[in-house]
C-alpha cells in the first residue's frame, strides 16, 4: 500500500494519501487548500492517479481542497451525508465500505466533535479526524457537538478495533504522529479505557477553549467543499456547482 502522512504547519493539519501500488488509484484524506500545489506534486512523482477525496468531517479551522481536487481530476468527493455538505457525490454512512483499487475503506460513524464526524478503518489503521487524537479528543463544544456522543463513539466505535490498530488523527499541536488503539486506552487521559462518562463530561464541559480563528470562513467554504464562493449582498452565499 502507497501511504504517506502530510503536515499543514499553519494549522496542525494532518493529511493522508493513500493509494494502490499496482494501480497507482489513490485516496487523499483531509486535504488542506493551501497545499493542493504541494500534494499534487507528491501523486505526480508517485505516479498516481487521485480517484477519491474523503473528509473527516466539516472541518472550522482550515478550507479543503476537495472542490480543487475534483475539478482538476474529476476525483469523487465523500462526506458523511449527516453533514448535508453542497454538490457531494458521495454521501457516507456508517458500515460503509468506499473501494478504489484494492483499497477497502470502512465508514465508521464517529460524532461527537460535529454531528458528522466519520472515521476510515483500512486494514492496521484507522484515520479518526477529530474524533480521537494522540492523548487527546476533538473539542465538543460547538458544530452539534456533544460529549456525551463522542463518548460513546470512542468506546463503542474506536476502541472496539483491534488494539494493535494504527490511529492515525486530523491534527496533531506536540509533535507526534501516529498512535495505536492499545496506547490510547492506556494513556489517554481524557478518555482512558474505564472512564466515567460523567468524569468525561466534566472534563470536556471545563475546557473553555477559544474559537478556532477561521472557524467564520472555513465551516461555510467546507459546506461548499471548499469551492471558491462569494458573498451576496444580503450575505449569503451562492449554492455550489458541484455535481
Amino acid at each position: 500500500m502507497i501511504f504517506r502522512q502530510l503536515f499543514d504547519r499553519e494549522t496542525s493539519t494532518y493529511t493522508y494519501l493513500v493509494g494502490d501500488p499496482l494501480t497507482r488509484e489513490m485516496i487523499i484524506i483531509d486535504p488542506v487548500r493551501e497545499q493542493f500545489d504541494r500534494d499534487r506534486q507528491l501523486v505526480r512523482e508517485l505516479e498516481g492517479r487521485l480517484k477519491m477525496v474523503l473528509e473527516t468531517h466539516i472541518h472550522a479551522d482550515h478550507v479543503t481542497a476537495a472542490a480543487r481536487w475534483r475539478s482538476e481530476t474529476g476525483a469523487v468527493i465523500g462526506v458523511a451525508a449527516a453533514a448535508e455538505a453542497k454538490g457531494v457525490d458521495l454521501p457516507l454512512h456508517d458500515g460503509q465500505e468506499v473501494k478504489v483499487g484494492s483499497l477497502r475503506l470502512k465508514v465508521l460513524a464517529t460524532p461527537g466533535h460535529t454531528n458528522s464526524c466519520l472515521s476510515y478503518y483500512l486494514a492496521d489503521r484507522v484515520f479518526t479526524g477529530d474524533a480521537l487524537t494522540i492523548r487527546g479528543c476533538g473539542r465538543t463544544d460547538f458544530q452539534q457537538g456533544s460529549s456525551e456522543t463522542l463518548f460513546a463513539s470512542v468506546n463503542e466505535k474506536l476502541y472496539a478495533l483491534p488494539d494493535a490498530t494504527f490511529v492515525y488523527p486530523a491534527h496533531d499541536y506536540r509533535g507526534l504522529a501516529v498512535s495505536t488503539i492499545a496506547e490510547e486506552k492506556r494513556f489517554n487521559p481524557r478518555l482512558p479505557e474505564g472512564r466515567e462518562l460523567n468524569d468525561f463530561v466534566k472534563i470536556m464541559r471545563e475546557l473553555k477553549l477559544a474559537l478556532p480563528h477561521r472557524i467564520d470562513e472555513a465551516v461555510p467554504a467546507n459546506l461548499c467543499l471548499g469551492a471558491e464562493t462569494t458573498v451576496l449582498q444580503d450575505g449569503s452565499r451562492p449554492r455550489s456547482k458541484g455535481p
